[in-house]
């Protein structure tokens, strides 16, 4: 059967919905493995960091790779490695299984964010970007707003095995569209951009720039990692420590942070791409942001309250991520877009090494609201951090104009 002709954006929103459903598995899950698999919350934040110091590893790698090789293949890689990895998990339930699952996901993880965003910068109009870097971010976090209620669903009719056969399914469902269909457009790789003469190579002003840009970037990463990751995989377990909820109403405040980050960021891509001053953006909405987070350590709410303010908080860490994307391409060289935000992607997985086990360390100390404090004081490290982005942002713009007009 031939390949059926579609645009970019329904192949990357696809499997960026299905790489944060798969990220989101096994944090949803976390109310009920402890007792599943005999096993402690530091336990788990172990599992989880090993899936993030492999994504780091692995990451700039596969960005080289998407550059050379062409999105399509890597992307392919990921999501049959990923799929195939959550079903041994399901195939044989154990600890031990849970460390293989999670350093193989983990290689498949490292694959989306520097393939999906090379076809973006391949396939769309840079003066619509913002909006594309939105509806792509907006996939993701629709995938990860969903695996909560639906894998606890699951679980609660056919136990846990049967929620690692469905995060399996949808990975093989997305493989099954990707290999049905194709972009349209044919993909450069790096290797056919150096073999052209317009190539060259930059200055050392221009070099420092941007080493100094994407080593804020990769910062940046990092917090965002540490902040909006201790309340997605988290909060739910912090609420039900430390506060009377019940797993319902705490896993409605999660769903709650979730899709209201999702519809955030549509509404954020409309902003990115009528401003230029995104770190201003992300400074203002991370600001009030951690607010929000700090009132829920207060333990004042009431349940519906709750689901409110971190609806809320959501929806305002939502807002930030295109504006976000946008700064990493502004820092990319022509042609190795796959390989800069492979890098800077890195941030995520080292925010991802870190967070769980602290947050497991507190949980397990009884230290439900630290999660949510250091959550908010990640938050305000983010706000400064932002700004002096922002203060900079001209060496950016400069070594970004001349690398993309260079004869």
């Amino acid at each position: 059967m031939p390949a059926c002709n579609i645009g970019v954006m329904p192949q990357v929103a696809t499997t960026h919905f299905v790489s944060h459903f798969h990220i989101m598995s096994l944090p949803a899950l976390l109310p009920i493995l402890p007792s599943f698999l005999e096993v402690g919350y530091v336990e788990l934040g172990i599992a989880l960091s090993l899936f993030n110091i492999v994504s780091a590893v692995v990451q700039a790698p596969m960005g080289y790779a998407t550059d050379r090789y062409g999105a399509r293949r890597v992307l392919v890689f990921g999501l049959a490695l990923g799929s195939m990895s959550f079903l041994a998990m399901a195939i044989a339930p154990s600890y031990a299984c849970l460390l293989v699952t999670m350093i193989l996901a983990g290689v498949a993880n490292a694959v989306y964010h520097p393939a999906n965003y090379s076809l973006l910068s391949q396939g769309i109009n840079p003066a619509r970007m913002g909006k594309a870097f939105s509806i792509h971010t907006f996939a993701g976090f629709l995938g990860a707003a969903i695996a909560p209620a639906l894998l606890l669903g699951v679980v609660a009719l056919s136990g846990p095995r049967a929620a690692f056969v469905i995060t399996s399914v949808m990975g093989f469902v997305a493989l099954a569209f990707l290999l049905m269909t194709r972009t349209g457009f044919v993909y450069v790789t790096t290797t056919q951009l150096t073999e052209t003469p317009s190539c060259h190579t930059p200055n050392r002003q221009v070099k420092q720039a941007l080493t100094h840009t994407i080593g804020v970037l990769i910062l940046l990463f990092l917090l965002l990692s540490l902040s909006s990751g201790g309340i997605e995989k988290f909060s739910v377990a912090a609420l039900l420590q430390g506060q009377p909820l019940t797993l319902t109403w705490a896993n409605a405040a999660l769903t709650a942070f979730l899709f209201a980050s999702a519809f955030g960021v549509l509404f954020g891509g409309v902003l990115a791409d009528q401003t230029i001053h995104h770190g201003l953006v992300a400074a203002a909405a991370l600001a009030c942001a951690s607010i929000l987070v700090g009132i829920v350590t207060l333990d004042i709410l009431d349940e519906l309250a709750l689901v409110v303010v971190l609806g809320v908080a959501g929806f305002l860490t939502g807002l930030i991520a295109p504006s976000r994307d946008m700064l990493v391409l502004a820092a990319a060289p022509k042609g190795k877009e796959g390989k800069t935000f492979g890098i800077v992607s890195t941030g995520f997985s080292l925010g991802g090494i870190i967070g769980p086990i602290l947050y497991g360390w507190l949980l397990d100390r009884g230290q439900p609201n630290g999660v949510f404090w250091f959550c908010a004081a990640f938050m305000v490290l983010t706000v400064a951090l932002a700004l002096f982005q922002e203060r900079h942002l001209h060496w950016s713009r400069a070594s970004t104009k001349e690398l993309i007009t260079a004869p």
